[in-house]
């Protein structure tokens, strides 16, 4: 019987964990758990989903096939010390900020399968937006596995490792983005005169609906946003003012910011952890 193991308990983790039991990917008696020390957070995972949990990541890597590294990134090489001679054919699925398949293939000294995955904090709710990259090693087959995977908890689209930067500029960081434009949304209907409680309710739905808009049209947003915009009226006159405050340019801005930044920690975790391999 095939076995997932996560080295690593946190927020990620659990909605991974949560995703593959719902979607029947793996049951729940498949799925191993760990962490360092913090026996609290295994008993409540092992409580909620029925699932096993230890803090011996050695029988972890002997027990599981598919190992997912889900701990802080700079904490990777630590969690890796012990176990590089376990890892032989094991998948490696790391979803580790700033982490590449070479960083991870240098910490363990020897080539191995590693998929490396960035999806986003929506997972906890089965809405990630995913997008993963193989190492040389991966075999098609691993691939669709991994797939599979974050199927679980969203979407997941295949990418070269050289664009997951961007994916964790797009959609990595996205849903904060969004976030923020609720924020301000939510401080103009304020200031407008609508109750803050009603607000939030239409400005979820505003949402949604134009989310699923998207989705479902063939049509260029740009095109859906000229059909809800009357000449002379409402919705042309707020859309003047995000022109008048190049809305646009910013937003752009912010995405290649935050590519820029991801490309940043790369190279930082990349020297710091192999220098301290060394």
């Amino acid at each position: 019987m095939e076995r997932i193991g996560f080295i690593g308990a946190g927020s990620m983790a659990e909605a991974m964990v949560a995703g593959l039991i719902k979607g029947n990917v793996f049951q729940a008696e498949q799925i191993i758990v760990s962490n360092r020390s913090n026996s609290d957070r295994l008993d409540e995972l092992s409580a909620k989903y029925g699932i096993k949990t230890t803090h011996d990541k050695e029988q972890l890597v002997k027990d599981a096939s598919i190992i997912v590294l889900a701990m802080k990134p700079k904490d990777v090489k630590a969690a890796l010390d012990g176990v590089q001679t376990l890892i032989k054919d094991h998948l490696i699925v790391s979803v580790l900020a700033g982490i590449s398949t070479q960083t991870i293939t240098a910490i363990l000294g020897k080539k191995v399968s590693i998929v490396r995955a960035m999806p986003n904090t929506s997972a906890a709710i089965g809405k990630s937006a995913t997008a993963i990259a193989g190492s040389d090693s991966v075999t098609m087959k691993q691939m669709k596995k991994c797939k599979s995977l974050f199927e679980a908890i969203g979407i997941c689209k295949i990418v070269e490792e050289n664009q997951l930067d961007a994916v964790t500029g797009l959609s990595g960081s996205g849903p904060a983005y969004i976030y923020y434009l609720v924020e301000s949304m939510e401080k103009a209907a304020v200031e407008v005169g609508l109750d803050p409680f009603v607000a939030r309710d239409l400005i979820v739905q505003t949402l949604l609906g134009a989310s699923e808009m998207i989705a479902v049209s063939d049509k260029h947003p740009s095109q859906l946003r000229k059909e809800v915009t009357s000449p002379n009226g409402t919705t042309e006159a707020g859309i003047s003012i995000l022109k008048e405050k190049h809305v646009q340019e910013a937003v752009i801005s912010c995405i290649k910011r935050a590519t820029e930044r991801s490309e940043e920690l790369k190279a930082m975790f990349s020297e710091e952890l192999v220098t301290n391999k060394k």
